[in-house]
């Protein structure tokens, strides 16, 4: 007998009839002799029209008072928790409905943004004592300085979920979403994405830190720092998902190949004070985003660089690097152009096999004089550099073959040096 949280986004409750579908679920692991925790957030746009309601009754000339709006905001949290309750009760087993409060997430006081610094859940424990099925407010907390309710702000869930799994010390946290699990990039941009069968903490959070919204970057800091086992999965089918995890550290080995376990994108980094790209014609101020490559080993091998550059710049954009770590690799790039970059950087890292053709290969036989020529010259240094980057999606079977190119293998600095003095040419 396990102890799981199972966490069940807006999507995955935006209608009674998917919370019913949801309800089923649960009781079914609970009947396998599981303990089980649910955390959900609020039916699909419930938030978003609260908001919109906050904002109309405003009128939009000033903001609305972040204590009401936190008030206002933790109702949808609270019906979807109640309706689930409900149908568990309706399926013959016994739940009770738990706001965060009760749960005993303590937060900070920040209205709207609210960080979770404790967690006492002796009312949760005592519902598990009694065989009954504790149902929790997710993206909510209370402040015990001034006894107000907070909120997480977005993917708030996520790390109430996360932070209950960590008190309760349960065996496993279940992320359940709208899609398989973590996949090598957004599939609604790459329908050939691959579901990741395992991950580390720290690729999880790189992933998430990237973009992707599979996971709450909150969550994923959690759960790296608590140690909290997590799963990726669907809550439409018992898919297995993606398990993330940490393994025993086994040292490196010299010369061993860079890893890819995928791609995220943010189409935002405004945020963050991050500029548009330069390229030809005007440009807006909000057309910029990032693209990021999320592995290991990459500040020690150049060949990562050089493909990255020789990819954007055959679909035309232009090498412009903002984060550079061993983990991850991030790329701006203008808004508009986002999937594009996804899709051929997931092509030239993920989906073409060692020693196969580049990916302008055949495009370049319809190119004629200059043009075609340096993008078969392109090509062919992509493939050879192709080679020595390896693609790890935790699916089972080897990995595929590393051979050694004319290149040498270069410590962080002089593969930083490489891409420079191309990137001046």
């Amino acid at each position: 007998m396990a102890l799981i949280v199972q966490k069940y986004g807006g999507s995955s409750v935006p209608t009674t009839e998917r919370i019913r579908r949801v309800a089923e679920r649960v009781v079914g692991a609970h009947d396998a002799g599981h303990d089980v925790v649910v955390v959900v957030s609020a039916m699909g746009d419930a938030t978003e029209e609260l908001l919109a309601l906050a904002q109309h009754v405003t009128r939009g000339d000033t903001a609305p008072c972040p204590r009401e709006l936190d008030t206002l905001l933790s109702v949808g949290e609270q019906v979807s928790s109640t309706l689930t309750a409900m149908a568990i009760h309706a399926l013959g087993a016994s739940a009770c409905s738990c706001s965060g409060r009760q749960a005993g997430l303590i937060t900070t006081p920040a209205h709207g943004g609210a960080r979770i610094v404790d967690v006492r859940p002796r009312l949760v424990r005592e519902a598990l004592d009694r065989g009954m099925i504790p149902v929790v407010t997710g993206f909510q907390g209370v402040c015990e300085e001034n006894d107000e309710v907070t909120t997480l702000g977005r993917g708030g869930s996520d790390t109430s979920a996360v932070a209950l799994a960590a008190a309760l010390k349960a065996d496993v946290c279940e992320i359940c979403t709208d899609v398989d699990g973590v996949l090598t990039a957004d599939p609604a941009i790459v329908p050939e994405a691959k579901p990741i069968g395992r991950l580390s903490h720290g690729a999880m959070r790189e992933l998430a830190a990237g973009g992707a919204r599979v996971l709450a970057l909150s969550g994923a800091e959690y759960a790296e720092r608590h140690a909290v086992t997590l799963r990726v999965r669907s809550s439409y089918d018992e898919r297995p998902g993606t398990v993330v995890a940490d393994e025993p550290e086994r040292p490196p080995s010299y010369g061993s190949a860079a890893r890819v376990v995928g791609l995220a994108h943010d189409p935002s980094p405004s945020a963050a004070g991050v500029p548009a790209p330069p390229a030809a014609g005007p440009a807006r101020e909000d057309d910029a985003g990032t693209v990021s490559l999320v592995g290991s080993g990459f500040r020690s091998h150049a060949e990562v660089f050089l493909l990255l550059r020789e990819t954007l710049n055959g679909i035309g954009l232009p090498f412009v690097p903002v984060s550079v770590s061993d983990t991850r690799v991030a790329v701006l790039c203008r808004a508009s152009r986002l999937p594009d970059a996804v899709r051929a950087l997931h092509r030239a890292f993920v989906e073409i096999p060692v020693g196969s053709p580049g990916p302008g290969t055949r495009r370049s036989a319809r190119r004629t004089g200059g043009e075609g020529a340096r993008a078969a010259a392109a090509d062919g240094r992509g493939d050879r550099l192709r080679r020595t980057v390896r693609c790890h999606t935790g699916a089972p079977g080897p990995a595929p073959p590393l051979r050694r190119t004319g290149m040498r293998r270069t410590g962080s600095a002089q593969a930083m040096a490489v891409v420079d003095a191309r990137r001046a040419r």
